[in-house]
């Protein structure tokens, strides 16, 4: 089995290229500092980021959105059809605390729509690749397996994704909703999509705050997979009509709170 979309192996090159500078920092001491936000910026995040723009402007004129690049108008981004979104480094908490569950995220969105994304995963040497309408797949030392969500059966036990950075009681209520026994996965990063990607958990809700770009490339791979991410309705957590979540459709670049779901 093989990944055989050229734009694809294109983006998955300059997504390992990143990984791999990202790497360098990652296995020596690291500068840390503050974004206006508080959240730890590494020199890691700018090489992955310098990285990927210049890969991304070879092989492609669209613009590209990325978090270290974050401050286009929306004057002017709403005007875009198709684009290039980019979190260089996802999981720099976890980068920082060096547990390997961050990743290089880049996805093309078209229309609103997440159309295909690369999660690489570079300290776990782990990639995933997702095209909707054409599949999703894992990549490692062992080769290319295609992945499609799981369907929770009756009497199973519930696999629920977890953040170890947030935690709410709203995640409590939503386990009691869905009855039955559930098991919480921890897990980092984007990575928490690719577990329903590949059918390790069942559900993934998000209750903490989340940008565009951390979400865009592993919800591409999530629906090529099969699995769905709609917004999260507070009245209704498990409602199956709930919206799809979209992008560059507000000039605010946070997502609303969302349930990743097979």
């Amino acid at each position: 089995m093989a990944i055989t979309d050229p734009l694809a192996l294109q983006v998955l090159a300059i997504a390992k290229e990143a990984g791999a500078k990202i790497m360098e920092i990652y296995q020596r001491d690291f500068a840390v500092y503050e974004k206006q936000d508080t959240s730890p910026l590494t020199e890691a995040d700018l090489a992955a980021h310098k990285c990927i723009v210049a890969g991304l402007e070879a092989i492609s004129d669209l613009p590209i959105l990325s978090e270290e690049s974050a401050d286009i108008p929306w004057e002017e981004r709403k005007t875009w059809t198709r684009y290039w979104l980019v979190d260089p480094l996802d999981g720099t908490k976890e980068f920082i605390k060096k547990n390997g569950e961050f990743t290089v995220n880049i996805a093309l969105i078209d229309g609103g729509k997440p159309i295909m994304g690369v999660v690489y995963a570079p300290a776990l040497e782990k990639s995933y690749v997702g095209i909707v309408g054409q599949g999703a797949w894992t990549e490692t030392a062992e080769g290319v397996n295609p992945i499609s969500a799981k369907l929770h059966s009756e009497g199973e036990v519930w696999k629920v994704v977890g953040s170890r950075s947030h935690q709410s009681p709203e995640i409590k209520n939503l386990l009691e909703l869905l009855g039955g026994e559930s098991e919480l996965v921890a897990m980092g990063s984007s990575l928490k999509l690719c577990l329903v990607a590949e059918g390790e958990a069942h559900l993934y809700p998000r209750l903490g705050p989340t940008s565009e770009w951390d979400t865009g490339a592993a919800h591409a791979v999530a629906l090529a997979a099969g699995a769905n991410v709609t917004v999260l309705d507070g009245a209704n957590p498990l409602n199956p009509d709930a919206e799809a979540l979209t992008y560059n459709q507000k000039e605010s670049v946070l997502n609303p709170y969302f349930l990743v779901s097979a």
